[in-house]
C-alpha cells in the first residue's frame, strides 16, 4: 500500500476542532469569519485559528482552512489581508476554489499548500494538470465519480486527491446551485444556501395537484464498505462533510472511520456492519453509497425528511473532579439514576455505565438529569475525561 491515507474531518467551532483531533482525525478542516462556504456555522476568530492549529499540530494534526468563495472585486484588498494572516497562523493548507486566490497566495508568498475545492467539480486529468501548473498540491474530486473513474484519475497524475466519503450530499453537481439565491436572495456560492432542495414541492399533473409531495435533496453519503477500494486505488485523503453538525456527529462518525481505516491497513476487518451500526449513532439522515457504488438512481433521494433527532445521545463530559467522582455534563437527553448507559471515548473502548447520584446545578440530589439547559453533575463509577460521551446502548 501506499503512504497511508488521510482522515479528513470538518470542525465548525474550536471545540468540535479539538474534537475531530481528539477522535482520530489526521487532518481538520475550517473556515475563518470571511471566505467561506459555510457562513451559518460558527466559524473562527484568528484568536480561536492560533489556539486550534497550536492544539492540532501538537496532535500531530493538520489544519486546512477553507477559502472557497468566489470573491468579487471588492473583495480583494481583504483577500490579501486575510491570506497573509493565514500564514502567519501557520495554517497547512487553504481549500480554494477562485484561480485569483490561488494566485494572490503565490504572489504575497504564502507557505500553505493549496486544495482545490470540490466546487470546480474536477472529474478528469486535463483539470487537475491545469491546477498543478498553477500552483496546488491537491484537488477534491467532484462528489460524481465511480470509483473506477477515481481509480483513471489517480493512474494520471502525480497530484494528491482528496475523495468525500461522508455527509450531507447536494443534488447540483458538485454543489453549483442556484435555488437558494433565486428563491431566497441567499448566495450558496458566497455560504448562505437555505437548502431549498429539502423544501416539499407540489408536484402538477393536468393543472392539478397531486397527493405525493417532492423533494429534491439526495440522502446523506456513507461509504464503509467502499473505504478499502478507495485506499488499495491510491486516494491520498478520506473527506467527512459537516462543519455544522454536532459534537457527536464529529466523535461518531471520526472514530469509527479512523478504526476502520487502522484495521484495514493492520488486516483485522470481520463485519463490516460493526463499524455501520457506530456510524449510525452519529444521528444523521438516510444514507446511500452514491456514486461510489457505481450509478446512481432515484433510490438515493429522500422522499421523507425529518429533523427528529436521535435519543440515543445523552451528554457530553465538560469536567470531572477525582475528589468527588463527579462528572460535569452537557446534557442533550435525560439520565435516570441506576440506568445502564455508555461511555464513548476518543482513547479507549466503550464501556458500560451505571449513574449512582446526580446532582442539579444547585448541588441538589435529583432522580433524573432531564433539563438540556443545565449542567447536572453525575457520580461515576471510574474516572472520565473530558470531551468523552454519554450515550444509550447500541443494540448490535
Amino acid at each position: 500500500m501506499n503512504k497511508k491515507i488521510e482522515l479528513l474531518a470538518p470542525a465548525g467551532d474550536l471545540e468540535k476542532l479539538k474534537i475531530c483531533v481528539l477522535y482520530g482525525a489526521d487532518a481538520v478542516y475550517i473556515g475563518g469569519k470571511a471566505f467561506s462556504l459555510r457562513s451559518a456555522s460558527n466559524n473562527f476568530t484568528e484568536e480561536e485559528m492560533i489556539e486550534g492549529v497550536e492544539f492540532a499540530h501538537s496532535r500531530n494534526c493538520k489544519v486546512y482552512i477553507a477559502c472557497n468563495v468566489y470573491p468579487n472585486d471588492s473583495d480583494k484588498e481583504e483577500i490579501d489581508k486575510y491570506l497573509l494572516s493565514l500564514d502567519k497562523i501557520g495554517v497547512d493548507a487553504i481549500i480554494v476554489s477562485s484561480l485569483y486566490i490561488m494566485q494572490r497566495a503565490k504572489e504575497l508568498g504564502c507557505k500553505f499548500e493549496l486544495h482545490v475545492s470540490t466546487q470546480e467539480s474536477s472529474s478528469n486529468n486535463l483539470s487537475i494538470d491545469f491546477f498543478k501548473d498553477v500552483g496546488a498540491t491537491r484537488v477534491v474530486l467532484a462528489r460524481e465519480l465511480t470509483i473506477p473513474q477515481i481509480e483513471e484519475v489517480i493512474k494520471n497524475t502525480s497530484m494528491e486527491i482528496e475523495v468525500f466519503i461522508h455527509g450531507a450530499m447536494c443534488c447540483s453537481y458538485s454543489g453549483r446551485c442556484t435555488l437558494s439565491n433565486y428563491f431566497t436572495d441567499r448566495d450558496a456560492n458566497k455560504g448562505s444556501c437555505s437548502h431549498p432542495c429539502r423544501w416539499d414541492y407540489d408536484i402538477y399533473y393536468n393543472n392539478k395537484v397531486l397527493k405525493n409531495k417532492f423533494l429534491l435533496g439526495s440522502k446523506d453519503l456513507m461509504s464503509v464498505k467502499h473505504i478499502k477500494s478507495l485506499i488499495d486505488i491510491g486516494v491520498s485523503s478520506l473527506k467527512i462533510e459537516g462543519r455544522m453538525k454536532s459534537v457527536n456527529y464529529l466523535a461518531h462518525v471520526v472514530k469509527t472511520y479512523r478504526k476502520l481505516i487502522d484495521d484495514i491497513y493492520e488486516g483485522k476487518i470481520e463485519d463490516l456492519n460493526e463499524y455501520i451500526k457506530e456510524v449510525e449513532e452519529s444521528g444523521n439522515r438516510q444514507t446511500t453509497d452514491a456514486w461510489l457504488k457505481g450509478y446512481t438512481d432515484h433510490l438515493d433521494l429522500i422522499y421523507t425528511f425529518s429533523n427528529t433527532p436521535l435519543q440515543n445521545y445523552l451528554g457530553m463530559i465538560l469536567e470531572y473532579d477525582e475528589g468527588t467522582s463527579l462528572a460535569i455534563v452537557e446534557m442533550k437527553n435525560p439520565i435516570r439514576i441506576n440506568e445502564e448507559i455508555e461511555l464513548f471515548s476518543f482513547d479507549r473502548p466503550t464501556q458500560k455505565v451505571i449513574i449512582e447520584k446526580i446532582y442539579d446545578p444547585k448541588d441538589i440530589e435529583v432522580e433524573m438529569a432531564n433539563n438540556t439547559f443545565f449542567k447536572y453533575k453525575l457520580k461515576m463509577p471510574f474516572k472520565v475525561k473530558k470531551y468523552e460521551i454519554l450515550r444509550k446502548p447500541i443494540n448490535k
